[in-house]
């Protein structure tokens, strides 16, 4: 077996706690190969074998991808694995995390039973971004796509459709398209609602919208979503999970489910319902 080793932190506990985790893998027999920013970053030994991109990993014939980090180190490995079907092992060294599925301490614990592959997968669906002559570089999201304000306090103004068919004009701060993973996300904190993974759904949620009428709407994941944007200055703001990019008002942008999926290792015992009450802390009131 091997297994490929990212994270984004560079500090000293890091580099210990991951050397340890290395070590332990070797002493059953899985291969390692290791983010190579990261190896110059927390200078890891150059004798490991390491990768940059996705030609890396399926050269390297890659099974298994520990993912050590917060839900931004997940969704930052989805440059890595786009559609190899590598599962993911999110490893939480954060604070909330409702995608890694790990702690430090469990992971070691659970480590035989992940590379017996005694697991259960739990399938993500992507967003993809179609917008010619945008420049972009990776049009997919994990969590969600957001359409926001760029350099004003004006609002903007977000025409949408649904397979050419027009849904309505969002007139606010912007929108956000959320997948179900991403419900817990910034769909959350805008008041849209949490929807279980293993829906085939898209949530559009407006973001501070001007219009009281206004309310998140739940959509199946076979539609286009079709945006145009108005705003006061000649470029917007785009958001694909963590990363974002200026795209000039006049290109449209078309919203769909990308041709692959991510695959998230879960313990057995670990439901998306349970995972929601240790993290929101429902059914922790001090009355019961």
């Amino acid at each position: 077996m091997k297994a490929a080793i990212y994270s984004q932190k560079k500090d000293l506990d890091t580099f210990l706690y991951l050397s340890k985790f290395i070590s332990e893998l070797a002493k059953k027999s899985v291969e390692v190969t290791l983010h190579e920013v990261m190896v110059e970053s927390l200078n890891f030994s150059k004798d490991f074998q390491t990768f940059s991109n996705k030609q890396n990993l399926r050269e390297q014939k890659v099974d298994l991808f520990f993912s050590f980090g917060g839900d931004g180190t997940i969704l930052n490995a989805l440059i890595f694995i786009e559609d190899l079907e590598i599962p993911i092992v999110g490893v939480n060294t954060g604070r909330l995390g409702f995608l890694s599925s790990f702690t430090k301490e469990e992971v070691f614990k659970e480590l035989d039973t992940i590379i017996s592959q005694n697991y259960r997968l739990s399938q993500r669906s992507v967003i993809e971004i179609v917008a010619p002559n945008s420049g972009l570089f990776f049009p997919y999201a994990i969590n969600d796509i957001s359409i926001s304000r760029k350099e004003t306090t004006s609002m903007i103004t977000v025409e949408s459709f649904l397979n050419n068919e027009f849904l309505n004009v969002f007139w606010g701060d912007g929108l956000i398209i959320s997948t179900p993973t991403g419900s817990t996300a910034y769909n959350l904190s805008c008041g849209g609602p949490i929807i279980s993974p293993d829906n085939n759904v898209f949530v559009i949620t407006p973001i501070a919208p001007h219009n009281l009428n206004v309310r998140p709407l739940i959509v199946k994941d076979d539609v286009e979503i079709k945006l145009k944007i108005e705003s006061r200055v000649p470029q917007y703001t785009l958001s694909m999970d963590s990363r974002l990019c200026h795209i000039d008002t006049n290109i449209e942008i078309i919203l769909r489910k990308a041709p692959f999926e991510i695959a998230l290792v879960q313990p057995n015992n670990l439901s998306f319902y349970e995972t929601i009450r240790q993290k929101l802390l429902w059914g922790k009131d001090k009355r019961n």
